[in-house]
């Protein structure tokens, strides 16, 4: 019987899970598109929403807080090479 319910439980867990990072994926493709605009201030606001997010899904064990942590890096990597005045930043083949 005990199987049953962590069935159950599993399932339950997956389908949060699941929706947590689904919306963390959005909300950092709503950055990028501000990014992608060129307006520093708009995606800093918008870098702030998607750190908050990343924290708080971390925290929820959705996701593993050091991957957290690497987005966030990332995506302010991103955001400091455009308040420098570099186009896009942040990519692979810029560091080559």
């Amino acid at each position: 019987m005990s199987a049953k319910k962590r069935v159950r439980q599993n399932e339950k867990r997956r389908a949060r899970n699941r929706h947590r990072k689904t919306v963390v994926r959005d909300q950092i493709k709503g950055f990028t598109a501000v990014l992608a605009g060129g307006d520093a201030t708009k995606a800093a606001a918008e870098l702030n929403k998607v750190v908050v997010l990343l924290d708080r899904t971390a925290a929820r064990g959705a996701i593993h807080k050091n991957a957290a942590s690497r987005k966030r890096s990332r995506l302010t990597k991103r955001l400091n090479a455009l308040k420098a005045g570099k186009a896009g930043g942040g990519t692979k083949d810029a560091t080559a």
